[in-house]
């Protein structure tokens, strides 16, 4: 029973989560903004709460308990959705990005808090498998939530913006803040769920767990006292802040980009779910594939090197072939996660706490490098911005080949 609700609520991250591929075209025509980069401040308010809430979390939960934790950041992204209704009614982006922010707080709080329970709700042994079937859940709800809400939100849009070109500015104002209240029943049912489900959480059988002490001394950290001492924790901090950012790119851009290649709404709005696909069959190569066959660093140097090639080709080849090197990115993403974390806090020690509540914060990449990707489209284009990519992704594979061993190589040679 335990593992199922932590299956419900993996696949509450990823619906959440994923709904900004859609929010980022609807919000840009309802709230009428005039560049490209202010209809990325929806990835930024979200993923910055990350950044902010990291720390602050760990805090939250000693006080509360992981139990009373995940009740708790239910209800928080249960008024972050409330907050859309005001926004909706009186078309004010601002609200909007406070609703996201809220919910990105809640959400950082209840993935602190259910994340232990993986570990814990079974032999340790098939962890790392729980983790795998996890991530599947999350990504499934993420390939679903786009199309659930892109048929609500942007049905007939493009008869819509062509529309709007000819009308007097009163009937303008009529049409849009019609297209904003087509945002309020989605969300109204996304936070009476949350309730429901955080009372469920609540009065379910989910066993209180420990947050457990890290280990005062430890042959792996080698008396260092400082977490400052560990190089390879701050390579992988930049190399986590780059595979989120470009994660994010890779969905939640694409419906910009084919609109940028006069695709209709209908056929581009379907581009995100397709990247979450390519997520899914990832994790299940490495579900099958590590570590039976291949290591978790030989895992993530082949995703990086994909990374490299699909983001040259997404960025140089004709456009109906280099959307779907785009989409496709989400497959060299897709093992990205479960390789860099493990590798980064490899050796702390008595140290792994502050190094996991660091690398969490890292998340913040995908708040800032997609707001960098809408800047670049007004010099570069839609297409040219994407050379961006290429030196995370370069940044990535040193991390996999060399830059996870800076500072404990003697570790793995033990």
């Amino acid at each position: 029973m335990g593992i199922i609700i932590i299956g419900i609520l993996f696949f509450i991250f990823g619906f959440v989560t994923w709904l900004n591929a859609t929010l980022i075209p609807y919000l840009k025509i309802a709230c009428e903004l005039q560049h490209e980069w202010q209809s990325y401040l929806v990835t930024f308010a979200f993923y910055i709460a990350y950044f902010v809430m990291a720390l602050p979390s760990s805090w939250v939960l000693r006080k509360t308990g992981y139990k009373n934790g995940m009740m708790l950041g239910l209800l928080v992204m249960a008024v972050g959705a409330l907050l859309f209704i005001p926004a909706a009614m009186t078309r004010t982006y601002g609200l909007f990005l406070l609703g996201l922010f809220i919910m990105g707080t809640g959400l950082s709080v209840l993935q602190t808090a259910s994340n232990p329970y993986v570990i814990e709700l079974g032999a340790p042994e098939s962890a790392a498998q729980r983790v795998s079937i996890m991530g599947i859940c999350n990504k499934v709800a993420g390939a679903i939530s786009p199309l659930i809400l892109g048929s609500i939100m942007l049905k007939n849009i493009d008869a819509l913006e062509a529309s709007l070109k000819t009308m007097d500015p009163i009937q303008k104002a009529a049409e849009l803040d019609l297209l904003a209240s087509k945002s309020i029943v989605p969300y109204i049912v996304i936070m009476v769920s949350l309730v429901v489900l955080a009372l469920f959480v609540r009065f379910s059988p989910l066993p209180q767990i420990e947050d457990p002490e890290e280990e005062e001394g430890s042959i792996q950290h080698g008396g260092k006292s400082s977490i400052f001492s560990f190089p390879h924790l701050w390579i992988g901090i930049v190399t986590l802040f780059l595979y989120v950012g470009v994660e994010v790119i890779a969905i939640d851009t694409v419906i910009g980009y084919a609109k940028s290649l006069n695709m209709n709404m209908e056929a581009a709005r379907v581009f995100p779910t397709f990247g979450m696909i390519a997520m899914i069959v990832g994790y299940i190569i490495g579900i099958i594939a590590i570590p039976k066959y291949i290591t978790q660093e030989r895992a993530l140097a082949y995703c990086a090197v994909l990374g490299v090639i699909l983001g040259i080709c997404t960025a140089v080849l004709p456009a109906n072939v280099s959307i779907w090197c785009l989409t496709l990115l989400s497959l060299a993403n897709s093992l990205m996660w479960p390789a860099i974390f493990p590798l980064a806090i490899f050796g702390l020690g008595r140290h792994t706490k502050t190094g996991s509540a660091l690398l969490i914060m890292a998340i913040a990449g995908g708040a800032l490098l997609p707001m960098l990707y809408g800047s670049l489209t007004t010099c570069m284009g839609f297409q040219g911005a994407y050379w961006m990519v290429l030196p995370c992704y370069l940044f990535i594979l040193y991390f996999a080949v060399a830059g996870h061993r800076v500072g404990i190589k003697h570790l793995y040679n033990k």
